[in-house]
């Protein structure tokens, strides 16, 4: 699977996986995404920019956490027995 963040940034690779661990009906990874996307309020026209000029490699770093986090906590959750 691949992300395109924006024209010049592309991850490539990242497992299917990832995309099993949901938080409500979105997987983690997409959950942060669309939390980090740059919004424009339609009626007040506030952009909410949520990237940090101080730190460009933040969102790169974030993503890689939420992919590891995603796959760690689903080889716990297939590690636990069953209920039943």
């Amino acid at each position: 699977r691949q992300l395109i963040y924006n024209d010049f940034l592309k991850l490539d690779g990242i497992p299917k996986a990832v995309f099993n661990y949901k938080l409500g009906n979105r997987s983690a990874l997409e959950w942060v995404i669309d939390q980090y996307r740059v919004k424009v309020d339609k009626r007040s026209g506030i952009v909410n920019e949520p990237n940090r000029e101080d730190d460009e490699g933040y969102i790169l770093e974030l993503v890689k956490k939420i992919i590891t986090v995603s796959l760690e906590t689903i080889k716990v959750v297939e590690g636990l027995p069953s209920a039943g």
